[in-house]
């Protein structure tokens, strides 16, 4: 049994372990290479699990920042029948690579 917690970033929800490597969606907020993750759903410290509603309150995961990577590309294509339209476009979502070094409850 080992520590992990539930939390949120960029609408998305990752179950997160210490050592954990993880892709979110950019950040603005990032000044330095630490990253704090303060949307905290759930934490178990392998004996007990602690659910928030809807956030634990003053847990935090504490999150080194690695390095800023795209992700794959994505072809978005429209196509309307009978009036020879079509459009083809790509994207590429930038994300930060996170290594998790703390999970405080």
């Amino acid at each position: 049994m080992s520590t992990y917690a539930v939390v949120e970033t960029g609408s998305k929800q990752y179950k997160v372990k210490e050592g954990d490597s993880l892709l979110v969606e950019r950040l603005n907020e990032v000044k330095g290479k630490e990253i704090t993750l303060d949307k905290v759903l759930l934490a178990s410290d392998g004996k007990s699990v602690t659910v928030g509603r809807p956030y634990i309150k003053d847990a935090k995961v504490v999150c080194e920042l690695v390095s800023e990577v795209k992700d794959k590309k994505k072809i978005i294509f429209k196509y309307r029948k009978r009036k020879a339209s079509k459009r083809k476009v790509g994207h590429r979502q930038k994300l930060f690579k996170l290594l998790v070094k703390k999970i405080k409850v």
